[in-house]
């Protein structure tokens, strides 16, 4: 059964959640810099566009006030304005002019903007408080104009910076109500008196100014998130761009030296003119087939990316010894480390040590791991390769005596198609995909890799899993 109490909370409730909302759209929240600077600007350009407007208001409400009310009153409130708008209209210039871009700036701006804004906005409610104090009890039709005009200016133009513009709103709202508050407390009328009329005008009066300045606010705020949107998208494509600028780069560079290489080795072959020497014609084809080779490891890695990144990379998780996974890869690498003079060392603290895994997957990573650590170890040193058990997680560590990775290089060691050393002219050739595959494989089975080094002395990268029992 509906009655007049719940219909009184009811209106209640939707009046307080109204007005929360519009509180919280005009109070805002912390927002980043860059786009405290675009409110301070759109700001400032308005004010600076509206300039002469303002002096139209100013000085024709001057004009009116002198000839029927007060002459005096009318020049203090014109000097008053001038003065506040001289104030405010030099730290508009000030901010115009400000391209730090700093935060701290920034916001000393917008305090400062908002301290003259409320100067301005007190000059108008005291001029307009007077001339409605000169009137009396009465129809306040010129002041109360005034203030409505005052109010719908500021709701169509300082929406950029909302609490500029909820110290006028409040300021201005306050005086709306005083004015025919005043009269009735002065009078004391009865409720068919024309001053109550006045008072609940005022009042729709009111909302319709806040509902107006929210309207706008809301707008020029969807602006912004459009704004925000765009450029981030902007930025998107722009690293889209550059990863296939680097992808364009890279790939054509390793392609182009082993297809070249391959090209030759066959066009020697072709021409038979090692056709009586087999041991040259074997160290050709021998040639030929390491650039095959690393034709074929580059395509791999590009599958795997694309795999990865499609979401189309497909594990077959199991239990798997990781003694036996690094037995194996060490296997693997056995020929490479004998041609790069650095042997493989394995350090295993117990027997067995079990986790949930590809193996295959897993395979890669740890060739993936030991070979660059080959690559990069100075000739003669080992290469050791550790396994522990810490609790519930299985560690294992693949320490080089190396070159070392340079400080704050994490981005470039297992970022896409970079190598910490870009140049061209680089000792060791590769597409900087290697290490990327291998971290995303582990992060696809729940573990963590990362590592340690020092320049000139040697790297140890570390891979972490949870530990089957």
């Amino acid at each position: 059964m509906v009655t007049r109490r719940s219909v009184r909370q009811s209106g209640r409730s939707l009046l307080n959640k109204w007005w929360r909302r519009s509180w919280l759209l005009i109070l805002g929240r912390q927002i980043s810099t860059p786009r405290l600077e675009k409110q301070i600007k759109d700001f400032c350009a308005g004010a600076r566009m509206l300039a002469w407007q303002r002096q139209g208001m100013y000085i024709g409400a001057g004009i009116l006030t002198a000839f029927y009310y007060n002459l005096t009153m009318s020049l203090i409130f014109i000097i008053l304005l001038q003065l506040s708008e001289w104030i405010d209209m030099r730290v508009v210039n000030r901010a115009s002019a400000w391209a730090d871009g700093r935060r701290q700036v920034a916001e000393r701006l917008h305090n400062t903007l908002l301290l003259t804004s409320t100067l301005s906005s007190l000059t108008v409610a005291g001029f307009t408080i007077a001339v409605a104090h000169l009137e009396g009890p009465s129809q306040h039709l010129t002041p109360l104009f005034f203030l409505f005009a005052a109010g719908l200016f500021a709701a169509v133009n300082n929406h950029q910076l909302p609490r500029v513009l909820l110290v006028r709103l409040v300021l201005y709202g306050l005086v709306f109500i005083y004015i025919p508050a005043r009269d009735l407390m002065l009078v004391r009328p009865g409720w068919d008196s024309t001053l109550w009329l006045q008072l609940v005008t005022v009042i729709f009066v009111l909302f319709f100014v806040i509902e107006c300045s929210r309207i706008f606010l809301l707008l020029y705020r969807t602006g912004l998130d459009q704004l925000d949107d765009l450029r981030k998208e902007r930025d998107r494509a722009r690293a889209a761009l550059e990863i296939k600028s680097q992808f364009v780069s890279v790939v054509s560079h390793e392609l182009r030296t082993p297809l070249t290489s391959i090209h030759g080795s066959l066009s020697v072959l072709r021409t038979g003119a090692f056709a009586d020497s087999p041991e040259r014609t074997n160290e050709i084809v021998d040639i030929a087939f390491k650039n095959s080779k690393r034709l074929s490891d580059l395509i791999n890695d590009l599958l795997d990316l694309q795999k990865i990144e499609s979401g189309q990379m497909r594990y077959d998780f199991a239990a798997v010894d990781l003694c036996d996974l690094i037995n194996e890869a060490v296997g693997m690498m056995h020929g490479y480390s004998e041609r790069t003079d650095n042997a493989i060392r394995v350090n295993f603290s117990m027997d067995e040590l079990f986790i949930s895994a590809d193996a295959g997957r897993m395979t890669q990573v740890l060739t993936n791991l030991m070979s660059n650590a080959i690559k990069f170890s100075k000739p003669g040193h080992e290469v050791v390769v550790s396994v522990h058990a810490d609790g519930e997680t299985a560690r294992v560590e693949i320490q080089d005596f190396g070159i070392g990775i340079p400080p704050n290089s994490r981005e470039m060691v297992f970022g896409k198609f970079t190598q910490v050393d870009g140049s061209d002219h680089r000792s060791h050739q590769g597409s900087g995909l290697g290490l990327n595959i291998t971290e995303k494989i582990v992060l696809a089975h729940g573990g963590t890799i990362d590592y340690v080094s020092t320049p000139d002395v040697g790297t140890t990268f570390s891979l972490e899993f949870e530990r089957l029992k």
